[in-house]
């Protein structure tokens, strides 16, 4: 439900990926949350999978009743029900678009249950890291914290489903020269769906000097793997936790370690 409340929609897939040993499981607990409508669903009409696609329900938002609302502006009124709110993600323009920013940080959450060593130390939403990094004007897809391989690298993700003019993509870079100023210098992940929009940015980008690391990927490879290609560097391919990372000035704007009100939005659902 912390999930559902900060990421507004997940599928069943995800979900049983993430926290349920099978797929079986997973719909049956979901089946169960859905009887006390800690949740609600709907039918995936997206992908044509045919799954359900979960949001809040009326219970989950008496639990999570700071919930973010509208996946297409932060600033609108609150819904004045669970079922308004599920409302406006189904008819939202960036469902897709919520669903795939959100698999990759599903895929992290998935590989570090196998991976003892691997941890998917926080995982924020859009709205949450555009409002803690307002100063900057930035506005990620999506902001985590991965911790693997005796690292920890923070990122930040645009996830593109081609569906805008490269020009659009790369002029999302400029909010994050800003916050290498004087916060944190995390990598950007421009993550694409093919090979060949991801040569394109490459090209755009060949010696461009970025005060932020530029990395780019593509929606079908493994994100914690050798998945990101620096635009510096682009003849090799790098695993997430070998990406550079800077967590800058240690103060509790920019210091993952140093939020006092920070949950990280990691695997343990009791937190």
């Amino acid at each position: 439900m912390r999930w559902l409340a900060e990421h507004y929609v997940l599928s069943t897939d995800q979900i049983a990926a993430a926290l349920f040993p099978s797929r079986r499981s997973a719909r049956l607990r979901l089946a169960r949350l859905h009887q006390m409508e800690a949740v609600s669903r709907f039918v995936d009409v997206t992908t044509g999978s045919g799954q359900y696609l979960y949001t809040l329900g009326p219970l989950g938002v008496v639990v999570y009743p700071s919930a973010f609302n509208d996946p297409n502006r932060a600033d609108v009124r609150a819904p004045r029900s669970s079922v308004e709110r599920t409302e406006r993600i189904i008819g939202s323009r960036k469902l897709r678009h919520l669903l795939g920013t959100n698999q990759l940080f599903i895929d992290l959450a998935a590989y570090s249950r196998g991976d003892g060593n691997a941890t998917l130390a926080r995982w924020w939403s859009e709205q949450h890291a555009t409002a803690v990094f307002a100063r900057s004007g930035i506005q990620p897809d999506g902001h985590g914290v991965w911790a693997a391989g005796g690292r920890e690298v923070g990122f930040f993700l645009e996830h593109d489903n081609g569906t805008e003019p490269l020009g659009t993509v790369l002029r999302k870079l400029r909010g994050y020269e800003q916050l290498a100023a004087y916060g944190p210098r995390y990598p950007v992940l421009l993550r694409v769906p093919g090979r060949r929009r991801e040569q394109h940015l490459l090209d755009a980008l060949a010696g461009v000097p970025t005060a932020m690391p530029i990395a780019t990927g593509i929606h079908s490879e493994h994100p914690a793997g050798p998945a990101w290609t620096l635009t510096t560097g682009p003849g090799l391919r790098r695993w997430l936790h070998e990406l550079p990372s800077d967590h800058g000035p240690d103060n509790p704007a920019t210091n993952p370690h140093r939020f006092p009100d920070d949950d990280p939005g990691g695997l343990d659902p009791d937190r």
